[in-house]
């Protein structure tokens, strides 16, 4: 499963989400959109989300740190790794 979290490099939020996925021994792309404008709008237009973290696993648009943390409290977010 390809997961891809857009991120900056002084976000809370994105160490949080980080940790989390490494914590599961997920490996993840990092796009770093700090000073890349070009990223940042790709991650607009992606996500509808202009505050980082935005996530996605997969095709599945998770959204920020707060979501990702949900999934998991909610028991959801390895079935939705462990999908294909």
């Amino acid at each position: 499963m390809t997961v891809d979290i857009y991120t900056k490099v002084t976000c809370f939020y994105c160490m949080r989400a980080k940790a989390l996925l490494e914590e599961k021994q997920v490996s993840f792309n990092e796009i770093k959109i700090d000073n890349n404008t070009e990223l940042r709008n790709a991650m607009i237009k992606r996500s509808g989300g202009v505050t980082v973290p935005q996530i996605f696993i997969g095709d599945h648009y998770v959204g920020g740190c707060d979501e990702l943390f949900a999934l998991h409290a909610a028991n959801k977010l390895d079935e939705l790794l462990a999908k294909d």
